[in-house]
């Protein structure tokens, strides 16, 4: 199965489209902060998430329910695929209902590949993919940079390096985030 989760009015042949809002008309109507979620675990092989995280999870304690669905309901290696505003972009910043910023920085803390590193180097982060019994492989992550800072980089008017630090610095860089992840199951 392939879940296009809060789908809207952007419907894939071949996955199952679901909101929580019927004038959408998706092929299933799930409000996905609704907790267990109907679909049995292991069950699904992809998921789409587009501009859809951002808007779930306003507490943390429902944000990690969420998360642990979304790893209930995979199968072993699974995609699933996240694209995000960049939380320092005006398309999250202006938008009321976004309730947390996701960056890949954010889904490294359900990888407990990247959690044994940390725990074993003493770092201060949490390892909530080994708290939570879940885990994440982050198999890629890209940015997409808005203008003018697109157009500069495609002519060669700007360094990676340059990019990486006005990213980190300034606001309206980065539009949105593409993070693809991989459910690991049963390699514990």
């Amino acid at each position: 199965m392939r879940l296009n989760l809060g789908c809207g009015t952007r419907k894939l042949e071949g996955w199952v489209n679901v909101d929580s809002s019927p004038g959408c008309n998706p092929d299933q109507l799930v409000d996905l902060e609704q907790l267990p979620w109907p679909w049995p675990d292991s069950s699904v092989e992809e998921v789409l998430l587009s501009h859809v995280l951002e808007h779930l999870g306003r507490t943390t304690e429902l944000y990690l329910g969420i998360l642990k669905e979304l790893y209930r309901v995979c199968a072993n290696g699974a995609k699933i695929v996240i694209i995000v505003p960049h939380p320092r972009h005006d398309f999250f910043l202006n938008d009321p209902t976004h309730v947390r910023p996701v960056t890949p920085e954010g889904l490294a803390h359900f990888s407990q590949k990247i959690n044994r590193k940390w725990m074993s180097g003493g770092a201060a982060n949490t390892p909530l993919g080994v708290y939570l019994g879940i885990d994440f492989d982050i198999v890629s992550s890209k940015h997409t940079l808005d203008e003018p800072w697109l157009g500069r980089a495609q002519r060669g008017q700007i360094s990676q390096a340059d990019l990486d630090q006005v990213v980190r610095q300034f606001n309206n860089v980065v539009a949105q985030t593409t993070i693809e992840l991989k459910a690991v199951k049963g390699t514990k």
